[in-house]
């Protein structure tokens, strides 16, 4: 909804560039899912300690990668598939899966990894 809105009001109200306005709709979009990641899913209190803006900016790295296979995933199916020509939306599908899978492996094992328990020994 941030991402879609941004991106709208830009164009919409400002006669913003549609490549520019995709660019901030995703940053945006990115922040805010970020604030509840860190607030909400992956709140913990005993999370490694990171300074904000090295956090955001490791979630933003890991959202474009996620972007990325969602895009190359989706590209590859439509390409080897031709039916999801007629039904692109299964090809979104497709993914979206392996970017929502590789963001939470990301987010959970490097962005918001909680500290490591000592073991006892």
């Amino acid at each position: 909804m941030v991402d879609a809105g941004v991106l709208h009001f830009m164009v919409t109200a400002w006669n913003t560039n549609l490549f520019v306005a995709r660019g901030c709709s995703f940053t945006c979009a990115a922040t805010t899912t970020w604030l509840i990641n860190r607030l909400i899913t992956f709140a913990a209190p005993r999370r490694r300690s990171r300074r904000l803006a090295a956090e955001w900016t490791a979630y933003f790295t890991a959202s474009v990668a996620g972007g990325c296979i969602n895009y190359l995933v989706f590209a590859l199916a439509v390409r080897l598939f031709p039916l999801l020509h007629q039904i692109p939306t299964l090809g979104v599908a497709l993914g979206t899966l392996a970017g929502m899978s590789f963001n939470f492996l990301m987010y959970s094992r490097y962005v918001f990894r909680p500290l490591r328990q000592d073991s006892p020994g």
